[in-house]
């Protein structure tokens, strides 16, 4: 029998909250007005279908686009829904930056693994946006707290990533995101050992 983890995707119902998870990789919010939109850019078609469905869940409509090198832009439409988001994430200049407190839990993780995650011959690559190096030691400290420390790999050594390590800490990846989505290959999930 499986035991639930407090902060796996079962401990609570989808929330805009979650996007966060996109927002510690490479996904970008923006504003207008007086609502926002979140957008990221990935690399598998899968990736589209999951991260829809996610952002369905959360009461966003979404699209998506082909863009150059076999790549795919999610976006959601501008909305007030997101406009809290946006103004955590966002500095008075509109850099993206996480807000004081940040933390990352099941559904964090999830969001961020179907954008942005790869299994490694190691472990898995959680993938960091380009821009954001300044304060990727507050996403190494989030993922530590859920006992997920993880080892910074530069753009040369194929980052920029987090890479999850030992099959102690991928388990724990694995308990926290949940079950794989049926769109997803099961060589790009983590499982639970058998």
């Amino acid at each position: 029998m499986r035991q639930l983890s407090l902060f796996g995707t079962e401990a609570a119902d989808p929330s805009v909250a979650d996007l966060a998870g996109l927002l510690a990789g490479p996904g970008d919010v923006g504003r207008m007005g007086r609502t926002a939109r979140l957008s990221i850019v990935v690399d598998a078609a899968w990736r589209v279908h999951v991260l829809v469905a996610e952002l369905a869940a959360r009461g966003l409509a979404a699209s998506w686009e082909a863009t150059e090198g076999r790549r795919y832009a999610v976006r959601t439409s501008y909305t007030r829904t997101l406009a809290p988001l946006a103004m955590a994430w966002l500095t008075d200049v509109g850099r993206k930056r996480p807000p004081g407190g940040f933390h990352l839990n099941g559904r964090r993780l999830r969001l961020w693994l179907a954008a942005a995650g790869a299994a490694d011959p190691a472990g898995f690559l959680l993938r960091l946006g380009d821009g954001d190096q300044e304060w990727w030691p507050t996403v190494r400290t989030a993922l530590a707290t859920v006992g997920l420390p993880g080892a910074l790999l530069d753009p040369g050594e194929g980052g920029p990533a987090y890479r999850i390590t030992g099959r102690r800490r991928v388990t724990r990846l694995a308990e926290l995101v949940g079950d794989r989505p049926p769109a997803a290959p099961p060589a790009d999930w983590p499982a639970l050992p058998a």
